[in-house]
């Protein structure tokens, strides 16, 4: 998408009231979101039924050129994409009613690796605090990106450890990226920015509205391979967002509190429709064998490494992910030439080394 191009869809956007559907309806009718800024009213009011809202298009080109508009995003250091582009994440781009631009502070990559999303009550217990923090660094270790709304309670608990992890996390907004909800997560905004991405469907400046949480919420689901819910009352927005997860085919957890407390009756309804219940990351981790075989694989290694005798454990002390030359091996090790090759021979046997040609020797 070239600059006049992503410019006039993020003008036209910042109309109070075009919103997603308006943007694929354009696109549709005019084949250019430019063409569509620069169009006769007659063309306007035959994409767009709302006399105002085609009022406000000429209005707005006369006052703004995009190109300029564009370069006020850049300055903020406030990026965008279109579903068109080929960064555009590949699990959302596939849900019903996906968004059509995105804007977005951060690395935008980090939202194409494993994610699963953690959400629940924003009136969180210390339970479900301690809980959420406690997910959110385990899947950060397990390099697995946490995506959560940024929300007070679970939602900043989670962010908050994966970010304990040196993990990435994503966190999606029900405001624009100007408008920081709530305030006092300035400083957990600032480091997703250098240590993830925060995005949001909506313009700007658009205020935090009770009817925009609901979708924002398809978008967590949809960035995510699964969604756990820690805490939720009967009546909550972290099961809206099960309930998307559950539309997008994708795999629903639940963490199971107190019978007797308001803040589990959401998630034990959870667990007794279905979701998986939830007490520990192993819970999380054997629904998707890539990650268990990698985790298994990784523990057979560490298991097989503590069962080297003295001349294997020396041999492994000398060669690391980097091809090492045997002549090297016998230069560091102190060892004969025969016992070096039968160490290697039982090593790549056991497939902990791999010989590589012009004998060489890397670590697997």
């Amino acid at each position: 998408m070239n600059g006049l191009e992503r410019g006039s869809i993020c003008l036209l956007h910042s109309i109070k009231g075009l919103g997603n559907r308006h943007l694929w309806k354009a696109k549709e009718f005019f084949g250019s979101f430019a063409e569509c800024l620069q169009s006769d009213r007659g063309q306007l009011s035959r994409c767009f039924s709302s006399f105002e809202m085609v009022k406000e298009i000429i209005s707005l080109r006369e006052k703004y050129d995009p190109l300029d508009y564009l370069q006020s995003l850049s300055i903020q250091g406030i990026n965008t994409l279109s579903i068109e582009e080929g960064k555009y994440p590949e699990m959302l781009r596939n849900i019903g009613n996906p968004p059509f631009l995105l804007y977005y502070k951060g690395d935008i990559e980090v939202s194409r690796q494993m994610c699963l999303a953690v959400v629940g009550s924003r009136k969180a217990t210390l339970y479900g605090k301690n809980t959420a923090r406690k997910i959110g660094n385990e899947l950060g270790a397990k390099n697995i990106v946490v995506v959560s709304g940024m929300a007070r309670g679970i939602d900043t608990e989670a962010h908050r450890g994966a970010l304990d992890a040196g993990a990435k996390t994503i966190a999606v907004l029900g405001s624009g990226l100007n408008i920081l909800y709530p305030r006092e997560n300035a400083r957990l905004f600032e480091e997703i920015c250098l240590s993830g991405v925060v995005l949001s469907e909506f313009p700007l400046d658009v205020q935090p509205e009770p009817g925009n949480f609901p979708m924002r919420n398809r978008i967590i689901s949809g960035l995510s391979r699964g969604v756990i819910v820690v805490e939720a009352q009967r009546k909550s927005g972290a099961l809206i967002t099960a309930d998307f997860a559950l539309e997008q085919g994708r795999d629903v957890f639940a963490v199971p509190g107190p019978i007797n407390a308001s803040n589990s009756e959401g998630t034990n309804n959870l667990i007794k429709q279905g979701a998986k219940l939830t007490s520990c990351i192993e819970d999380i981790l054997e629904e998707y064998y890539d990650i268990a075989k990698e985790d298994k694989e990784e523990k057979l290694s560490q298991q097989r490494l503590l069962l080297l005798d003295k001349n294997e454990g020396l041999i492994i002390q000398c060669i690391g992910y980097e091809p090492v030359h045997f002549d090297e091996l016998l230069k560091n090790s102190g060892l004969g030439i025969g016992e070096i090759s039968t160490v290697l021979l039982k090593l790549e046997l056991e497939g902990i080394l791999k010989s590589m040609p012009g004998n060489y020797y890397v670590k697997i």
